[in-house]
């Protein structure tokens, strides 16, 4: 039975931007950025209204189509409820198309919507974090962004098949003290889809050994031992192979790592994801900068809040 929501409930939803990979851990490390959407709902007695300021404004949908819209109704649908109406509002400062997760955050913060919509009527209807992950990993069919963006820090993810179905999970690690992170923002967009299609269907044993290493490194290096983040890092999985559509983030990522600063492709890029014990040489930020790249030192974030 689906219970039918009043009009006139209003929550507002922060969801951080993410960064996925982290170098080696392609689809399974994920951290979360102190770069935030805000999405706000108010319930009616009828019709959809869709709101975007910010990054994606005039460019996506105005209408259900719109991924935030498709997520709150994916959480209601979870929940057994539904609205008559919504107006929906959306203040996006996560760049799209840049390697920073806001397709996951847009999905997170719909569904966090939904969940405290619900929770305002009924206080015993919640999603919970396991299956936030789990609704929201199921819109790109991975969940290292979606995962971070729901309980923020560091996290390592992992997908099961269980009686035919994908079930998707996460843990928290918390993240050194010392970390700092830098993230390189081109003006330019990479679609997701087509640097995933350059990658090889298969690999060599070697490879895969290497990034396996790399990846139980990289827990241990953000973790615990900053200093090994250099090495841990490394990757031979899909940076190399995306390094041809990648000019400048792949040449920006040598430079950095050339001057003793571990850095690698934020997940599908082209934004490049830096990691600091200090602040980035001003230096090596103005001539970042002078070739239009914005340079931002985000804190590692605590995960998506609504209410």
């Amino acid at each position: 039975m689906t219970v039918q929501l009043p009009g006139g409930l209003t929550v507002t939803a922060r969801v951080p931007a993410s960064s996925a990979n982290l170098g080696p851990g392609f689809d399974s490390l994920g951290l979360a950025l102190s770069l935030y959407d805000e999405i706000s709902v108010t319930t009616t007695d009828g019709g959809l209204t869709v709101e975007v300021e910010g990054e994606g404004a005039g460019d996506v949908p105005a209408d259900a189509s719109h991924l935030v819209v498709r997520a709150i109704e994916r959480g209601f649908d979870a929940l057994g409820v539904q609205a008559a109406g919504m107006n929906v509002l959306c203040r996006n400062k996560i760049p799209h198309s840049r390697g920073l997760g806001s397709s996951a955050s847009a999905v997170v913060g719909g569904l966090a919507a939904a969940e405290a919509l619900a929770k305002k009527f009924d206080s015993t209807l919640e999603l919970g974090a396991e299956r936030l992950v789990q609704l929201s990993s199921e819109f790109e069919g991975h969940p290292d962004n979606a995962a971070a963006s729901v309980l923020g820090g560091v996290v390592v993810s992992w997908t099961e098949e269980i009686d035919g179905a994908a079930k998707f999970s996460a843990v928290r690690v918390e993240p050194h003290s010392d970390l700092r992170l830098i993230v390189l923002v081109p003006t330019f967009r990479s679609s997701t889809a087509q640097t995933r299609g350059i990658l090889p269907p298969m690999v060599p044993h070697k490879d895969a050994s290497f990034n396996v290493s790399r990846a139980a490194l990289s827990v241990v290096a953000l973790t615990q031992r900053p200093d090994l983040l250099m090495v841990a890092t490394e990757d031979r999985l899909h940076q190399g192979y995306r390094a041809s559509a990648l000019p400048i983030t792949t040449r920006w990522i040598a430079a950095l790592r050339k001057a003793g600063i571990p850095a690698v492709v934020s997940g599908a890029g082209p934004t490049v994801l830096a990691f600091s014990q200090t602040s980035m040489p001003d230096a090596l930020r103005i001539e970042i900068e002078a070739e239009g790249l914005t340079v931002l030192e985000l804190p590692i974030s605590d995960g998506v809040s609504a209410g």
